[in-house]
């Protein structure tokens, strides 16, 4: 199928990839990935392309509610990880525990927690990279460019301001496909 998927990817939507694009040849087995902007379901499917286009397994968490039958299947097929929001279990704890659990997890999250435009990233993120003591990686959804560009792991640091105008350069003048969003 992957074949299929650079076929739609690379020739019918005339996407590329930039960066770090040896990324499922590497040794990363665990890790945070932050896709910015996100600001339409057109991102669901570009991700999905794009993990098979550059052969990389993605994990994604979700209200246990989602994994009943018969739906649930599919989301478990994508990489979904159920999780049980109605626990007094902090959730950050609970991610970096299924993380602690698996021999590899590489979790796909947008920080914005929305596809409308906010001011300020959700922080959920770092603290369960920092907990699970993984990378952060992280990718641009540029329709602009129509390209995916691709981060080296990130290591969180003991400074957060620090790290997060790290990570908000990289995504600097990256446009989603709702530019006003972005």
């Amino acid at each position: 199928m992957q074949w299929l998927a650079k076929f739609i990817y690379l020739k019918l939507l005339g996407w590329k990839v930039v960066g770090n694009t040896d990324l499922s040849k590497e040794s990363i087995k665990k890790a945070v990935i932050i896709a910015v902007p996100h600001t339409s379901w057109h991102d669901f499917y570009i991700g999905i392309l794009l993990r098979s286009v550059v052969g990389l397994k993605t994990n994604f968490v979700g209200k246990k509610e989602l994994f009943v039958f018969p739906i649930g299947w599919f989301f478990r097929a994508l990489g979904g990880a159920p999780i049980d929001r109605h626990t007094k279990e902090n959730k950050v704890d609970a991610i970096a525990k299924l993380f602690n659990e698996k021999e590899e997890f590489r979790m796909a999250m947008a920080p914005e927690g929305t596809r409308k435009k906010v001011n300020k990233w959700r922080t959920g993120f770092y603290y369960i990279a920092k907990k699970a003591n993984v990378p952060i990686i992280m990718i641009t959804f540029d329709f602009e460019n129509k390209q995916n560009k691709i981060s080296e792991p990130f290591y969180p640091t003991d400074d957060m301001e620090a790290d997060f105008k790290f990570m908000h350069n990289f995504f600097k003048d990256v446009k989603g496909k709702i530019p006003k969003y972005s």
